[in-house]
């Protein structure tokens, strides 16, 4: 019969940006060793748990004996283990004797190449008993532990390694203790509860019985899901009763799943501060309570910080206001540093600071920061002039935008870099379109990010992006399997996003050698790689987008230039292969570029009308004639679909053509002759997407 299995290793307190990433990885391993054991079935339910001090699993219908295995051998092949007179070979006989089985037993079959001797024999399943040690080591290895810390047991003489140090082992199977052994530790039904609201260790009889003994009298939700629910529901009715928000929920929901791993019994407590705090720029109020504190900030109805705050404590009291008070008295100084820095960086304009880059080294190879703003300025410039931008506040924009990176609020709180300097620039009079191009020229800033919005920051968010991918490319320092140091894969994406969703038409290639050109004799110029990379992440972004790999294919393999338009491109390519005549075209498509590769440079520079014979291709010829301006001007206007839809019509020349034309015939000039009409042919289909990709055959 089946038992639930639970186990629990309790310990000091695990990080908590981790843990539930810790735990996760910790339930599914000891599930999956238990399957491959014939413990249990793959599919079966795992219940995960996760407290500051606690890593548990529970995992329903484990067996505590599984059921025999059949064992099977793979011996020689026939033609080792067979003579020619079909007796068996010393090697054959040998093999047989090392698996304890006579020459008649054994079965013969393919092994996919050959025919092979197997032995096929029945060994006794695994026991739970025998093997949960193995199960938790091999779990605990695997656990994807930030930085795992070396402690000595009680016995002052073994060490041990792990991300922190555990006091306690439970396994249970449903009632009963399985002996286990791991980091010095032996198994028991014996756990402890909340450090300072539980009453003392706590006996657990059941697996089954677990959370609600920790619950009660133990005071731990040991459910991390059910824990940050529990949060998350407290925290909003607090925030509802008190008339106000606690913001964007992507911005909250990373602090929610901290949180949560910081408490074992959460209880949501309002704390305040002095109004005169909300002079300072409110993302500086925010960064500082979230980051370092660990707050909740609420807002008003238009988005504004309030002077309340919501505590999530680990200790339920009657009377919380020691809590309180120790949380605000903690909170003061970290607001009062924030309103120093803010109004001592006033006393110096951005523009003073511009200076002082020059003393800041932003790579070996590619110079300080002043040389980098120089080249996002010239990077800008270029773009102002093709996209017809004021190239005045754009330029202001470029040479302000590093500035306050020299500041001490940024220097307190990086992540303030460019809002800060929008504040400050906005406080120095300068216009407004500069002050919001600072801030902007970091978005996107991460995935899902908000696109700029201004003009000004849009080019000068595309100028930033390129000098990073053009200096680094330049200089070798390209991204490696997951290594990307330099968030270059971000930087392209950005670049993608803004000319794509914006949309802003501007040539990539253009664009690449601008970014290049500022860069002067610096470095070796990758305008080919750099491009590659750029349409490598433009197929995972359209991919994302819903859009087939065929599809996707078609397009960026031919390395559109316009990345605005490639969505259009797109939607035509999807509307075409719908039609009756797509994948005959399709099909012809490919066999074209097939023969067009075959034959060289043997396509006739152009097509001679008189050389046409066959009536297959007379008609074949006619229809390119007549399709070449129809389909020229409607991808003059960028009627992508229209230009598709006209190419369904030549399905019946073209098929026509391939019965019964012979291309590759033995007269030079008769071959080249066809080769120059395929060539045209060709260069129609492809005129919108490389529709041989649409081929399934």
């Amino acid at each position: 019969m089946t038992q639930p299995l639970l186990i629990e290793l309790f310990t000091e307190e695990l990080p908590p940006k981790a843990l539930s990433r810790i735990s996760e990885a910790f339930a599914q391993s000891l599930l999956n060793s238990l399957v491959e054991r014939g413990l249990a079935e793959a599919g079966t339910a795992i219940e995960r748990f996760a407290t500051p001090r606690r890593l548990a699993a529970r995992i329903a219908n484990v067996l505590a004996h599984a059921p025999e295995r059949t064992v099977e051998a793979k011996g020689p092949s026939v033609k080792v283990g067979l003579d020619a007179s079909g007796a068996p070979t010393q090697a054959l006989i040998k093999w047989a004797e090392r698996q304890g089985a006579s020459i008649e037993a054994l079965a013969r079959a393919s092994d996919g190449k050959q025919e092979c001797f197997y032995w096929r024999s029945t060994a006794p399943g695994d026991t739970l008993a025998q093997c949960i040690t193995a199960l938790i080591n091999t779990a605990l290895a695997a656990l994807p532990i930030p930085k795992v810390m070396q402690y000595q047991l009680a016995d002052g003489l073994t060490n041990v390694s792990f991300v922190r140090p555990a006091h306690r082992l439970m396994v249970l199977h449903g009632a009963d203790v399985i002996e286990a052994h791991t980091l010095g530790l032996t198994s028991g039904r014996i756990t402890e509860g909340h450090r300072f609201l539980s009453d003392g260790l706590i006996t657990i009889t059941d697996a089954l019985g677990y959370e609600a003994a920790l619950e009660s009298p133990g005071k731990v939700l040991a459910s991390f899901e059910r824990r940050r629910d529990c949060i998350r529901v407290a925290l909003e009715a607090r925030a509802q009763a008190l008339g106000a928000s606690l913001g964007e929920a992507a911005q909250v929901q990373p602090l929610l799943e901290e949180v949560t791993a910081l408490v074992e019994w959460p209880v949501v407590y309002v704390g305040e501060f002095e109004k005169q705090f909300l002079q300072v720029p409110q993302e500086c109020l925010i960064l500082t309570m979230r980051t370092n504190q660990k707050y909740f900030p609420l807002f008003d109805a238009e988005g504004r910080l309030l002077s309340r705050f919501l505590i999530v404590s680990n200790t339920e009291t009657a009377d919380p206001s020691a809590i309180i008070d120790g949380n605000e008295r903690v909170i003061r100084p970290r607001l009062a540093d924030a309103r120093f820095f803010f109004e001592q960086d006033r006393k110096a304009p951005l523009a003073a600071r511009v200076t002082q880059l020059g003393s800041v080294v932003y790579h070996a190879k590619l110079g300080t920061q002043t040389e980098r703003v120089e080249r996002v300025r010239a990077i800008a410039g270029s773009l102002a002039s093709l996209a017809g931008g004021d190239a005045e506040k754009l330029d202001r924009a470029a040479l302000l935008a590093k500035a306050d990176l020299l500041t001490g609020m940024v220097g307190e709180f990086p992540e303030l870099q460019g809002i800060m300097g929008r504040y400050y620039a906005l406080h120095d009079g300068e216009p407004a379109e500069v002050a919001q191009a600072i801030v902007e020229h970091y978005q996107p800033r991460f995935a899902g990010d908000a696109l700029p919005q201004s003009q000004c920051g849009t080019l000068l968010a595309v100028a930033d992006k390129l000098e990073t991918l053009a200096g680094m490319f330049g200089i070798g320092q390209l991204p490696t399997g997951d290594k990307d140091p330099f968030a270059l894969r971000r930087h392209a994406l950005g670049v993608i996003r803004i000319l794509i969703e914006k949309p802003l038409s501007l040539p990539l290639p253009t664009l690449i050698n601008a970014a290049f050109s500022a860069f002067g004799d610096r470095l070796k110029p990758a305008p080919g790689e750099l491009e590659t990379f750029f349409h490598e992440r433009l197929s995972g972004y359209l991919r994302e987008r819903g859009y087939s790999a065929q599809e996707t294919a078609s397009v960026v393999e031919q390395r559109p230039a316009d990345l605005a338009r490639v969505p259009d491109r797109l939607e035509a390519v999807r509307a075409f292969s719908q039609l009756p005549q797509a994948q005959a075209l399709a099909a012809a498509n490919k066999r074209i570029g097939n023969l067009l590769r075959k034959s060289g440079a043997e396509a006739a520079p152009a097509t001679d009308p008189a050389r046409l014979v066959e009536p297959a291709e007379i008609a074949l010829g006619g229809a390119v004639l007549r399709l070449e301006p129809e389909v020229s001007a409607r991808l003059g206007v960028h009627d992508y679909g229209a230009a598709l839809a006209l190419l369904a019509g030549a399905r019946e020349p073209v098929d026509r053509f391939f019965d019964e034309v012979m291309v590759m015939v033995d007269d030079p000039a008769l071959r080249a002759n066809r080769l120059a009409l395929l060539t045209r042919l060709h260069a129609l289909m492809n005129g919108v997407a490389d529709i041989s990709r649409l081929s399934v055959g």
